[in-house]
């Protein structure tokens, strides 16, 4: 056997090194859809949801997704792919799974999910991957269809990171649950039985990240992302006036040194971290109505998916070529945006952020904030 300590042996280089939202981007993970289920009937996913939405979706938990909807976001998918390859990224996807089959735990079952969103399920911190815990039973064995490339990375040299496996009984969960009304305070369905969080709720800017309490994400969770990632970093909360909040990259996104992107209808840009003070607050424009019935119905997501864009570099960025606002801002902010289409698919989580994990850009590990 060769001993990992020998001198002679060189040291491995990690294939994973991703330390904020814009480096030149080199490899990054894309989602699939085979094998997609509508998710279950409890209550953390209907929460997310408008009431007459989380009646539907409790009819059809369980079921395979429409093949309509499949057939046209894999389409645009395909194309999305097709996209970051001519661009120079080299892009990994997960296995394919039947997310039907029933698993459990002592405390309860549930079938699956589908592997559409590697941005929830995992986040990329330097050179280490750490794997989520997240709150919706249906997602708690997700990851399994990303092990094939996480043994790769891990074997090539990648540290590979679990946050310790929830419970997820009853007692994570406020009893009753209701979303705040118009102008009542922000309620949120997590108690702080257990640590929770999806990756999806942080995102990065070099030391410092930004995170966003929400249904699937608590206190609990950042602490111990906090307390695992060690003094090196900051984590500052943003405050979302959202009333179902899932996910900060609809909410908030830094999108190159000094720029971050906003959500008008969710932020109140002076309660913003004070560090985000000397940056330029870029508000996003409204974003355009999706007109076909079929989308409105099944969307898991709210209009501001024209927020959900991928930065290639600090200045090329894949942006939805139906937000035609969204494309105009960001010329005029700078930036050249890339047009792709994903509308489609929307029903599965998201859009260009969501459907991605950025493993590799070409960087190092800046401050961008003055430290105290």
């Amino acid at each position: 056997m060769t001993d990992a300590a020998d001198p002679l042996v060189p040291p491995l280089v990690s294939p994973v090194a991703s330390h904020n939202e814009w480096d030149p981007l080199e490899e990054i993970i894309v989602g699939r859809l085979d094998g997609a289920t509508i998710p279950s009937g409890h209550p953390v996913v209907a929460c997310n949801l408008p009431p007459w939405a989380a009646r539907l979706q409790r009819l059809t938990a369980g079921f395979r997704y429409p093949r309509m909807l499949i057939e046209q976001a894999q389409h645009e998918l395909d194309q999305f792919v097709a996209l970051l390859q001519s661009l120079g990224v080299t892009v990994r996807r997960p296995d394919a799974v039947d997310h039907r089959r029933r698993f459990g735990t002592p405390d309860w079952s549930s079938r699956g999910f589908c592997n559409s969103c590697p941005r929830d399920s995992m986040l990329v911190i330097g050179d280490e991957i750490i794997e989520t815990p997240m709150a919706w039973p249906c997602r708690y064995f997700e990851t399994h269809s990303y092990r094939t490339i996480l043994k790769d990375y891990f074997r090539r040299g990648a540290r590979w990171t679990a946050a310790p496996k929830p419970q997820l009984t009853d007692a994570l969960y406020e009893a009753d649950f209701r979303a705040a009304r118009a102008g009542e305070p922000v309620r949120r369905i997590l108690t702080e039985f257990e640590p929770v969080f999806d990756a999806a709720d942080f995102v990065r800017a070099g030391r410092d990240l930004f995170v966003m309490r929400s249904n699937v994400t608590n206190r609990m969770g950042i602490d111990w992302l906090r307390r695992h990632l060690g003094s090196g970093y900051r984590i500052h909360e943003i405050e979302s006036s959202c009333s179902r909040p899932m996910h900060i990259d609809t909410t908030l996104l830094p999108l190159a040194p000094g720029k971050v992107l906003i959500n008008p209808e969710y932020i109140d840009v002076d309660r913003l971290p004070a560090v985000l003070r000397s940056w330029d607050v870029l508000v996003a424009p409204e974003p355009s109505p999706v007109k076909e019935p079929l989308l409105k119905l099944t969307t898991m997501c709210g209009k501001w998916l024209s927020m959900n864009v991928l930065m290639i570099d600090e200045k090329r960025v894949v942006a939805e070529r139906h937000h035609t606002a969204m494309l105009r801002a960001l010329e005029g902010w700078g930036f050249e945006p890339v047009p792709c289409d994903l509308m489609h698919y929307a029903p599965f989580g998201g859009s260009f952020h969501c459907a991605t994990l950025d493993v590799r850009r070409r960087g190092t590990l800046e401050s961008y904030f003055p430290r105290s």
